[in-house]
């Protein structure tokens, strides 16, 4: 953005990096905005500004992770409509889309999305294509047949998403379980000096904790299931050590193992490992 003019004879603007930049009546950018001039009105709003880029930017991307984890379809209208914000075309760009075509199911990496000429997407092949679909869908990377040929053509690429997928650490579910087991021992056991060390990294992680549980929600055929990772319920500044890992309807009726669903069982134990890696890890010791 262009430079405004502010007291004492500075100038300010919102740099590329969202920060106030200032310069001096002689032209030159100083590494910090001046004391006297951090209460100026156009430092201020500037100020102000970007602090609503930033959550603008959040949201934008806490959308587009909605869509791709609960695999919902997104109208090509709304596509169009967006792409003129920079924030949203930021995390839209170069996410993997499939759309059906005249000719049928067609996956790409999305590029462009105009309201007269449809969205520009690069396919496996290499080619540039317009599709014109009502609607598109922004699939979990669990779901793609492909996933490991578009990592490799995206990294060809330079793609750089935004929003995790092509590169989301994925889980995939296994094909057969005992009879009637519900739940995965995978992750128990894991200690925390503090119960307030494993909620603090639940919160970083973005994941809520409900009664003792960590927990994720996941939208998967017509219905909410709740991954639950059991991380403790004692005194906040107790030890604690992590359970099992569960997955249950809104309701709280426990799902068997073979009733999960794949975008569900991937999120649940990506869950599950996150918050099991900051346990304390106990060093070997080494014998004389």
């Amino acid at each position: 953005m262009g430079w405004l003019d502010a007291s004492s004879g500075y100038q300010v603007r919102l740099g590329e990096n969202g920060r106030v930049q200032c310069r001096n009546g002689k032209g030159k950018l100083l590494s910090s905005t001046p004391a006297s001039i951090k209460d100026d009105p156009q430092v201020v709003q500037l100020r102000q500004l970007s602090e609503w880029l930033a959550r603008h930017e959040a949201e934008c991307l806490a959308a587009v992770d909605g869509w791709m984890v609960r695999s919902l379809p997104v109208p090509t209208a709304l596509l169009a409509e967006v792409w003129a914000d920079a924030a949203w075309a930021a995390v839209l760009r170069d996410l993997v889309v499939t759309a059906q075509d005249g000719s049928g199911p067609e996956t790409g990496f999305l590029r462009d999305a105009d309201p007269e000429k449809g969205l520009g997407v690069v396919t496996l092949d290499g080619d540039t294509r317009r599709l014109r679909p009502e609607v598109v869908s922004i699939p979990h990377p669990v779901l793609l047949e492909d996933l490991e040929e578009l990592r490799e053509f995206g990294a060809e690429l330079g793609v750089e998403q935004k929003a995790q997928q092509l590169f989301r650490q994925t889980f995939a579910r296994p094909e057969e379980f005992p009879a009637g087991r519900t739940t995965v021992p995978d992750y128990s056991g894991g200690k925390f000096e503090q119960l307030n060390h494993a909620l603090g990294r639940c919160r970083t992680l973005g994941y809520p904790v409900r009664g003792g549980d960590a927990v994720y929600s996941a939208f998967e055929d017509g219905r909410v299931v709740e991954a639950r990772y059991w991380i403790g319920s004692d005194y906040p500044e107790g030890e604690t050590w992590t359970g099992d890992l569960r997955w249950v309807l809104e309701n709280g009726t426990p799902l068997a193992l073979s009733d999960v669903g794949p975008v569900a069982w991937s999120e649940g134990m990506r869950m599950a490992a996150a918050v099991h890696a900051g346990r304390v890890v106990e060093e070997a010791v080494v014998a004389p």
